[in-house]
């Protein structure tokens, strides 16, 4: 049945001449190109509470998504039937194993987090951000690369972290020893999370003496995850007991040092980590160090450079 509904889909996406194609792939590109930042902004220039619970919704997702993916093992739907042809660039572009959609995992905590945070504030931006997790979510079916069944638990699994990340917040907050004792947890889950997959068997199945899908390909995308999230709680424990980063509010230089930051994170996630770190110590441990020098410098050097930057300007 699912197969069927990605089939009818193509249908589609053929009958309109592939006119609505680049829409859809902007939409899910910009799920997981851009909006991963906006955790970074929220915390060095908004509200940093909301930036916290943004960063660990987002880690917390990447982490267990991956998990999962490379628990199931569920082929991408072209694997599966000949017959579907994913849109564009998508067969190329699609990273990891089909089950769950990490487009939709991305998407909804990004959203989702904003819906809980702006609801009450704005509820236009709320309603708009559903929209969009509604969105993103069917253009991962239009465009031929995840099923239904991938989406469905893709949000389901956001959901679920948005609300146990906004509960435990709550509830530990100013208790900074549980703190401490959720980052070591936290550190200890990133530790067996890789110690799961890189020991775990995989299916290894071959077609005319190709190997339909390489188990080593699909586990970048977790090594990312892992990376990124030890970065965060490296640079939160510190954050917390030392640097004790408080946004500087109605600072003139805030809103340009934002834009100086996201652009230097989106550089050396495109560009200057895989030229680097990811050739020097390979696709596994270059992209999880290169992930978590990233998120380490959102947490940590930035928020000093803004600090020390706003301070000067204030004094003078």
């Amino acid at each position: 049945m699912d197969i069927q509904y990605l089939l009818w889909l193509q249908e589609l996406r053929n009958a309109t001449g592939g006119g609505f194609d680049e829409f859809f792939n902007a939409l899910s590109k910009f799920a997981v190109d851009i909006m991963p930042f906006l955790p970074f902004v929220v915390f060095w220039c908004a509200d940093k509470k909301w930036g916290y619970r943004f960063i660990t919704s987002w880690g917390i997702g990447e982490v267990l998504n991956g998990i999962i993916k490379l628990t199931v093992c569920a082929y991408r739907p072209w694997v599966r039937s000949d017959l579907i042809e994913p849109a564009g660039d998508s067969k190329v572009a699609a990273t990891g194993y089909s089950f769950p959609s990490g487009h939709t995992m991305v998407a909804t905590v990004t959203y989702g987090t904003t819906i809980a945070w702006q609801k009450d504030k704005r509820r236009w931006l709320a309603i708009l951000c559903g929209v969009l997790i509604v969105l993103t979510g069917f253009s991962r079916n239009f465009l031929g690369v995840h099923t239904p069944q991938d989406v469905l638990v893709g949000f389901c699994e956001s959901v679920i972290i948005i609300l146990a990340v906004g509960f435990v917040q709550k509830k530990v907050e100013g208790d900074e020893k549980t703190i401490d004792i959720l980052t070591l947890v936290g550190a200890v889950a990133v530790v067996l999370t890789l110690v799961y997959i890189l020991f775990k068997p995989y299916p290894m199945d071959y077609v005319d003496g190709q190997l339909l899908v390489d188990p080593q390909s699909m586990m970048n995308d977790t090594f990312k995850a892992c990376g990124a999230f030890l970065g965060f709680l490296i640079g939160s424990y510190l954050d917390r007991h030392y640097l004790k980063y408080e946004i500087p509010v109605g600072a003139a230089d805030l809103p340009i040092l934002t834009c100086i930051g996201a652009a230097l994170m989106f550089g050396w996630k495109e560009w200057f980590a895989p030229a680097t770190i990811v050739v020097w110590f390979g696709s596994h441990w270059g992209n999880m160090i290169a992930r978590g020098i990233m998120v380490f410098f959102a947490i940590t050097i930035w928020p000093m450079v803004i600090t020390r930057i706003c301070g000067k300007v204030s004094e003078g």
